[in-house]
């Protein structure tokens, strides 16, 4: 997997608007975020988000149970992930992003 193909499905995931036709659900964003942050980051380096941050706790959890992952790996699990929701979603600006991403 290329550092293109995964800078270019990160530009798309964050340009997808929230009332648009491509809908990840919550937890395709939370796979999302974690791919993000483990290809960008690495392994978790902060401690658990306190007992009342559910959304914080939620993100932390998902992003730990990658631990481990090459930087490598988790790009190409992320353009993976987006490529099935592009495909599953058959539209017109589906077919333009799958497009844009197998020619980064």
């Amino acid at each position: 997997m290329s550092q293109s193909k995964f800078d270019k499905a990160v530009a798309i995931v964050q340009s997808l608007p929230a009332d648009g036709p491509i809908q990840p659900s919550q937890q395709d964003q939370l796979e999302f975020y974690k791919y993000y942050k483990q290809a960008t980051i690495g392994d978790v380096n902060t401690s658990r988000p306190g007992m009342l941050d559910f959304v914080g706790k939620a993100k932390w959890d998902a992003w730990k149970s990658v631990e481990g992952t090459s930087k490598e790996d988790a790009q190409a699990k992320y353009v993976e992930k987006l490529l099935a929701i592009l495909k599953q979603a058959d539209t017109e600006e589906a077919k333009k992003f799958i497009a844009e991403i197998e020619a980064a």
